[in-house]
């Protein structure tokens, strides 16, 4: 099962409705892997707030993938940090349902983001990743990104110390 005609999707702008989606992909990240930070399951409502900071322009963006009625993936930018001197920088993530990796929805969903920025204030992109996780950082090697540094062991997730490789790539 890839992107195809043999496996139709549609990637649109995420909406609220597409919120209890997003929230079973992170609940199942956060619960099965060290690529989420989150320790304890997260709400739609809990969601909501996060939700708000996207819109159809400008550089946040909230985008999803969907076969059927399912949300299958999503894509987001988000503001980097609270600065004003960070405005043109945007961090980017991606979540996808675990039988839609390595089937081309990510390629799909990034594509379609990076699309968005184009046209947008967005001069770098960044993103932090849990790491060990090859299928990311191949991914994002895959759209441009490089590595840029490691936090090494800044985290603790169930008794484990996790880094976070983080990269960028300039629009």
């Amino acid at each position: 099962m890839s992107v195809s005609a043999a496996f139709p999707v549609e990637v649109r702008r995420g909406t609220r409705d597409d919120l209890p989606g997003i929230v079973d992909i992170l609940n199942h990240v956060a619960a099965n892997s060290i690529a989420s930070f989150d320790t304890k399951p997260v709400s739609v409502a809990g969601r909501s707030e996060w939700f708000g900071q996207f819109s159809s322009t400008g550089p946040y963006r909230l985008l999803v993938v969907r076969r059927g009625g399912e949300v299958m993936g999503y894509a987001c930018s988000r503001r980097y940090r609270d600065h004003e001197a960070f405005q043109e920088t945007v961090e980017v993530s991606i979540g996808l349902r675990s039988g839609c990796r390595g089937r081309g929805v990510g390629t799909l969903l990034y594509r379609s983001l990076f699309d968005c920025l184009a046209d947008e204030p967005v001069h770098v992109v960044l993103a932090g990743i849990a790491v060990p996780n090859e299928a990311s950082v191949a991914l994002h090697r895959k759209f441009g990104f490089t590595e840029v540094g490691v936090f090494n062991d800044y985290a603790v997730k169930n008794g484990q110390y996790i880094s976070s490789l983080w990269m960028q790539r300039r629009m």
